[in-house]
Parts: C-alpha cells; sequence; structure tokens
C-alpha cells in the first residue's frame, strides 16, 4: 500500500510553508514515528513524522515553498529493503554448528608447536572522525554543506525541532569562522604599496520567518501613522524590592523575580485608564478589548518572535515570570506553537538585555501601541534640587496616531513611570 506525505496544517492564517530539510534520503526504509523532514512557515517551525513504516519516495526536494495538504512524498508500506548477503565467514561459522562438523574442522588445523605463538593481532587505523554522534540530526543536504566547509557537529548548535542541526545554523557557523578569520588592516605606511585581498560574498536565503518578519516592520512602517513618545525612569525602588525578595522568590516558584513582571503588570494598570492603547483600527471602527494580553518579545536563533501572555491581569507575578521562561525554552528547542503567537493586544519589546540605551520600537500590527524597555545606567539626576546617582532607564512608546492622541500617549507613559518608581501595589502578592 502507498500511503502519501502531506504538508499539515499548522493554523488557518498559514497557507503555504518552505521544506526546509529531508532527514532521509530517497528510497530510505523508515520506521513509524521517524522524523522525515522539517517544514518552515513565517511563524513556526515544525517536525513531521512517518504514520507508517515502509520504502520512502520523495517527490519534493529541499527548499521547494509547497501549500498545505501537498504531497511530497510516498511511504510503500509492503516494499522490503533488500537483506545484505551473508558474509562467507557467517556461512562457514553456521557450518560447524554439529559436534562432527566441528571435530572435522578440528583435524584439519596444523598443529602448533610450542615455540609458535599466536600471530600478533594488526592494529586497525583508527577511525575517522564522524561530523557528528548522532547521524539522525544530519538530513543529507546540511552533512553535505557541513563537509564542503569542514564544520563538525561539535562546533553547531542545533536550533531545529529536538535540536537538529539546520542549514541555517551552519550558515551561521560559516559566516562566524570567516569573519574570525578576517586579518584586521595594517596601518597605512607612506610608500608601501597596499594590495587588497580578496573581497569575499556570501549569499543567502532569507527564511520564511525573516521575511515574514521585514514585511510586517515594512507593513507597519506604511500602513500606520506612528510616532514615538520618551520618558526615563528611576529603577531604584524596584531593584531594592528585588533584592530583598530575590532568594525567597527564587525558593519559592522556581524562576527569578525579573523586570520584566513589573512592567507587564505596570501596563496594564495604564492599558486600564487608556483602553485606545489597547485596542486594533478594523476598517473604519476601533476595537477596544476589554482583556490583555501581553506580547513579550523574545529574541531567537531565527528571529524575533513575540508569544503573548494570554489574560496577563489575571496572573500573579511568580506566574508571568514562569511563563516568560517557558517560552524561552521552547523558543530554543523549536517547541513554540502557532497559538502561542496569536492573540496579542499590548506588546513589551527589551531591548536593554542587549545593551540599547534608546531606540524606537516598529508596532506590532494590528496593536496600536508597543513599550520599548532599554538598558539600566547610573546616571545623575536632581531629587529634591539635590544631584544624585541613580540608576535609570529610558522607555519609550510607538503608537498608532490614527487612535491615539499624543495626550493620551504621553500620560500612558508617565502612569507606567508612576507604578514603576512607587512599586508598592505592584509586590503587594510577593
Amino acid at each position: 500500500m502507498i500511503v502519501d506525505i502531506k504538508v499539515p496544517s499548522v493554523g488557518e492564517s498559514v497557507t503555504e510553508a518552505i521544506l526546509d530539510q529531508w532527514y532521509k534520503q530517497d528510497g530510505d526504509l523508515v520506521k513509524k514515528d521517524d522524523p522525515l523532514f522539517v517544514i518552515e512557515t513565517d511563524k513556526v517551525t515544525l517536525e513531521v513524522v512517518a504514520e507508517v513504516a515502509g520504502v520512502l519516495k520523495i517527490l519534493v526536494p529541499e527548499g521547494e515553498t509547497v501549500p498545505i495538504g501537498a504531497v511530497v512524498g510516498t511511504i510503500d508500506t509492503e516494499a522490503v529493503a533488500e537483506a545484505p548477503a551473508e558474509p562467507v565467514a557467517a556461512k562457514e561459522a553456521a557450518s560447524v554448528n554439529t559436534p562432527e562438523a566441528a571435530a572435522a574442522v578440528k583435524e584439519k588445523e596444523p598443529a602448533k608447536t610450542p615455540e609458535e605463538k599466536a600471530p600478533e593481532p594488526t592494529p586497525s587505523p583508527e577511525p575517522t572522525p564522524a561530523i557528528s554522534a548522532e547521524p539522525s540530526l544530519l538530513s543529507p543536504s546540511v552533512r553535505e554543506l557541513m563537509e564542503n566547509y569542514g564544520i563538525g557537529a561539535a562546533d553547531v548548535t542545533g536550533t531545529g525541532p529536538a535540536g537538529r542541526i539546520t542549514k541555517n545554523d551552519v550558515w551561521l557557523e560559516i559566516e562566524a569562522s570567516e569573519k574570525a578569520e578576517i586579518p584586521l588592516p595594517a596601518a597605512a605606511t607612506p610608500g608601501l604599496q597596499v594590495v587588497a585581498s580578496e573581497e569575499k560574498t556570501t549569499r543567502q536565503v532569507m527564511t520564511p520567518i525573516r521575511q515574514r518578519i521585514a514585511a510586517r516592520l515594512l507593513e507597519a512602517k506604511q500602513n500606520t501613522a506612528m510616532l514615538t513618545t520618551f520618558n526615563e525612569i528611576d529603577m531604584s525602588r524596584v531593584i531594592d524590592i528585588r533584592t530583598q525578595v530575590k532568594e525567597g522568590f527564587k525558593a519559592k516558584y522556581g524562576v527569578s523575580l525579573g523586570f520584566m513582571s513589573f512592567f507587564i503588570k505596570a501596563s496594564i494598570a495604564a492599558l486600564k485608564e487608556f483602553p485606545q492603547i489597547n485596542a486594533f483600527i478594523e476598517g473604519k471602527d476601533i476595537l477596544l478589548h476589554e482583556y490583555f494580553h501581553i506580547g513579550v518579545a523574545i529574541g531567537g536563533e531565527r528571529g524575533l518572535v513575540v508569544p503573548v501572555i494570554r489574560h496577563a491581569d489575571q496572573h500573579s507575578m511568580a506566574e508571568l515570570e514562569q511563563a516568560i521562561v517557558d517560552f524561552v525554552n521552547r523558543i530554543k528547542e523549536s517547541r513554540l506553537e502557532l497559538a502561542d503567537l496569536e492573540g496579542g493586544t499590548f506588546t513589551i519589546s527589551n531591548g536593554g538585555v542587549y545593551g540599547s540605551l534608546l531606540s524606537t520600537p516598529i508596532l506590532n500590527i494590528p496593536q496600536s501601541g508597543i513599550l520599548g524597555l532599554h538598558k539600566i545606567e547610573k546616571r545623575a539626576v536632581v531629587v529634591d534640587d539635590q544631584i544624585v546617582i541613580r540608576p535609570m532607564m529610558y522607555v519609550a512608546l510607538s503608537y498608532d496616531h490614527r487612535i491615539v492622541d499624543g495626550r493620551e500617549a504621553v500620560t500612558f507613559l508617565r502612569r507606567i513611570k508612576e507604578e514603576m518608581e512607587n512599586p508598592q501595589r505592584l509586590v503587594m502578592e510577593i
């Protein structure tokens, strides 16, 4: 019986995917639940396994864009791989299984003299190191790419499902290696002719996720009246609270208390006062949300993704921190589902973890607001007419001016500042 292998559905909004890698080769014998290939959409990466055992026939090669439901291969459940020929030594061993045959063989063997010594075994040559201790983690195209560039599996961090190494992972390692080998330019010396070194370029196909990010950012710039307002927050009290409860919080809840849960709570308090910033524009209507699904921007190997904490106002700070840690782990293991990325009403992005001092976040459409956090840096500020040193953070609110007025945006950001500088209400549950 021939069983079709189809591209599975990963959500109503996804109509096509890229067949990123085949883990098996055409004609391979596969077992039920063996991983066959991985598809990549504009939102998620998904591994597809064999539904039945049999011989694989590949119909669509790697790198092709295929619609959801398309047949990309078949499995012949009645085909059987040819058994390898039985070695001669095995046949001979089988022929001496009887006592009579064993005695006859023994008589034929020449007697050894006492002086005779058994020949020293010839040491076998050291095996060539394999590219990967787990061959199943490498598709044929990835293995070929690694061999061509002399890349070992130990040098590459796999970001595919179950830690599999993808072509993009290998390209990232190749780029890093080439950058490390580029010599620094020598100081110019009068009278010496400078000989230009070879100029190398590498062309990479944008991954579907990166293409989708580019398209959405461009759409946000072109189709919204985006404006950004800024403020700064004295983080002294929040830092003091974190320091005081840090060990007890971790012991009680199993996660560290970070700044993000503070900002989520503060943002919800401000969103309740300014519902337009928690709203969408749909045609000529304004869709006001009476719930708070907060997206948290997290950077991964494949690009920025924004998983959503649903009904964030109903969660404790410990639950918020646990949700964030879970999202980070699932992104690393490529286990994030499409449902995790949909339905957000407001987004928070923390560029400060990368050292950004100030930036202008771009709207995550169709949302009307995004809060940008930045690096905490000690600065001289005036408090009660005295110059003091305080840990300060710049914050930015980008908003859609079609639905949010400047007064509302500025007051919204000031409300967050007040909550963060007087965090007693935010931490009553700790």
